[in-house]
This record gives structure tokens, C-alpha cells and sequence, in this order.
């Protein structure tokens, strides 16, 4: 197993992040490509980090920019589990490595409640974006009820330190929280003779 090409992902995000001049919209256009190449294939991830729970989905930390101007993890969900509906609070983007994903957006309904928007189910390979300006509020699903489904996602800060909200769609009430991160270790693609990444190379 190489992470080559998590390494590719690390350091063409963290290109793309480095431009100023760039728009949110260029950010989620471009980066849809780099993470497209990341899920293209379902051989990379370590098996420590694609781990379901049997009580609740997981969220583990692939890597974290420096300067918290992005980070990359995998989500994994056991069969049948689903988020509650939250928020992000920054641009992401969601890409399925393995199994299935459902997604149900939200907007601000009549007396407070959320109302259902769109509805998505995300196969492998199939990229959904999220943001405060394009729709950030929803709840997200394992599409599968007999076997877990991992989708890996990209985010424009240290998503497991930022402050954010689920929702009582019944009432619109938020509540605030962190979600912080399941792993107490990172996975270590810059290790030559462990990932197969060459100094200054990256094998795919």
C-alpha cells in the first residue's frame, strides 16, 4: 500500500490554497480535480483509518495544512449511520472512496423549521461540494444497511477544531459544537521506504 497519492493531494491543495488571487469557486473547481484523483482509486487508505464503530461514524485526521488553511480526513460509516443535521462554516468537498453515501440538504423553512432541499446519493468516485455561499447545512447518510461506506473529504480549515452547529430541524434550533478528530495518530506518507514516495517524486 502507497500514499503517493495522499502526498499528491497534500501538496496540490496546498498550491492551490497558497494562491491569493484564487475565488472560492476556483478553490472548489480545482480542488474537485485533486480530490477526484485521490478516490479515483480504493487502495491507499491504512486500515487504521478506514475503521468503522458500531455505535457512530467516524472522523479521522489524514492531514492538517500548518496554517489550518485546509485539511483532508476520511469519514467512515458502519452500516446504516448518519450524521445529525450540521453545518461546516467553511467550503468543503466530499468524494466517496468506498461503498455509498446519501445526503439530504436544508434551508430555513416557515416558522423556523428546516425544510429539505436537494437530495443526493454519492456512489465511488462522486464528488458533492459544500459551503456557506452554495449550501452548508445537511445530513448525510451510510447508503448501505449492510456494510460501511467510507467518503473522504477536504475542508477550508481544521474542520475538527471549528465551530459548528447541528440542528433541530423541527425548530431551526442550533446547537453548537466541535467535532474534533478519532485518531490519536496520523498516517505518515512522506516515509520513503514506507509509502513508496521518493524525495521530490511521488509514486503513484
Amino acid at each position: 500500500m502507497s500514499l503517493g497519492r495522499l502526498c499528491t493531494c497534500i501538496r496540490e491543495f496546498t498550491r492551490l490554497v497558497s494562491d491569493a488571487g484564487l475565488s472560492e469557486t476556483q478553490i472548489l473547481h480545482e480542488g474537485r480535480a485533486l480530490l477526484g484523483a485521490l478516490i479515483a482509486r480504493d487502495d491507499w487508505l491504512p486500515d487504521q483509518f478506514a475503521a468503522p464503530d458500531p455505535q457512530r461514524y467516524r472522523q479521522y485526521l489524514l492531514h492538517c495544512d500548518p496554517l489550518e488553511r485546509f485539511s483532508i480526513v476520511s469519514f467512515v460509516w458502519g452500516p446504516g449511520q448518519r450524521t445529525p443535521v450540521h453545518d461546516h462554516t467553511v467550503w468543503g468537498l466530499v468524494g466517496v472512496l468506498h461503498g455509498a453515501e446519501r445526503s439530504i440538504g436544508y434551508r430555513p423553512g416557515t416558522g423556523g423549521a428546516l425544510e429539505p432541499t436537494a437530495e443526493s446519493q454519492l456512489a465511488p468516485g462522486d464528488i458533492e461540494a459544500v459551503s456557506p455561499r452554495i449550501g452548508d447545512v445537511h445530513a448525510v447518510f451510510n447508503a448501505l444497511a449492510d456494510r460501511p461506506s467510507i467518503s473522504i473529504h477536504v475542508y477550508g480549515g481544521n474542520i475538527g477544531a471549528v465551530a459548528r452547529h447541528t440542528y433541530d430541524a423541527a425548530t431551526g434550533r442550533p446547537e453548537p459544537f466541535v467535532s474534533g478528530y478519532c485518531n490519536a495518530v496520523l498516517p505518515n506518507p512522506w516515509d520513503p521506504t514506507a509509502s513508496g514516495v521518493a524525495a521530490g517524486s511521488v509514486k503513484q
